[in-house]
């Protein structure tokens, strides 16, 4: 029997770690992919110009059209983002904690959000675009993706409050706090690690998120300056120039693709580092 247990044991032990490390060097063969095509046409003139008329022929200019615009869209939804899915999280876990099957309701309808495709909501946002007489623009992807992530912070953001204890809240409560005070005064304080991972994950699926934008923010050479004109981003600039004929283009939609990467890898890092400071903090 024990043998048998042994064997088992180290079955899955193996069969998780293939997985693991699988995954790890799946991730690393993509990045080394990227940086092995598009280390040598990346250069401080394509991160800082803007593309001329034939940047898109073999031409010179750079992508900072869709650096920017990337930026742009990416902060501005992250800012609706955070503005909406902040309050509907802490609701969740203050006004409706005595309600079980509604929190499970909704965290089931924003689960099912979280998981439509993008193209989904880029069709979305075209159609209200077409019901409100706008055009393509920084406005109408920014709202577009906004929409994309705030299921995302959301959730990220509940998960975090649901390991708050159970005994906080009734703590405060018996103090005579309300719930408004109980969601704002402890809930935001403690769950505040959570926060900055929230808002930092959706950023990173707001920046790299083509399909949303392809029909919402249209496309331009130029740097956005107002919310009504259209803008550029690196996933689309990354599929226009991969779609070219000539491979130099096709190598700079590698370059295009390093930046992108490892604007998302910093992302992602800095709410790895970020959650634990605050955690610590928490715990002092």
């Amino acid at each position: 029997m024990r043998r048998r247990k042994r064997i088992e044991e180290l079955f899955f032990k193996i069969l998780t770690g293939l997985a693991c490390y699988s995954l790890i060097l799946v991730l690393g063969y993509i990045i080394l992919i990227i940086f092995k095509k598009g280390i040598n046409m990346l250069t401080l003139d394509m991160i800082i110009t803007a593309p001329t008329g034939g940047y898109y022929y073999g031409g010179e200019g750079g992508v900072l059209n869709a650096i920017m615009g990337s930026l742009y869209i990416a902060i501005g939804a992250t800012v609706i983002a955070m503005i909406f899915g902040v309050p509907a999280a802490l609701f969740i876990n203050s006004h409706l904690q005595h309600k079980p099957r509604m929190q499970g309701f909704i965290r089931y309808l924003l689960d099912a959000l979280w998981g439509i495709p993008s193209i989904v909501y880029g069709a979305f946002g075209f159609m209200v675009m077409i019901m409100m007489g706008m055009s393509a623009s920084l406005l109408a992807g920014i709202i577009t993706v906004a929409f994309l992530i705030t299921p995302i912070v959301i959730r990220t953001f509940d998960e975090v409050l649901c390991t708050i204890p159970r005994g906080l809240h009734e703590a405060a409560l018996s103090l005579g706090s309300t719930r408004t005070q109980l969601a704002f005064k402890v809930l935001w304080k403690q769950g505040f690690s959570g926060f900055i991972t929230a808002v930092l994950l959706a950023f990173g699926r707001g920046i790299g998120d083509a399909a949303s934008v392809l029909f919402t923010a249209g496309y331009t050479d130029l740097v956005p300056q107002y919310l009504d004109e259209p803008a550029a981003t690196l996933p689309l600039a990354i599929f226009f120039q991969l779609g070219s004929p000539i491979p130099e283009v096709r190598n700079r939609a590698y370059a295009a693709g390093i930046i992108l990467t490892v604007i998302v890898l910093i992302i992602s890092v800095s709410a790895r580092l970020m959650s634990r400071k605050f955690s610590k903090t928490n715990l002092n």
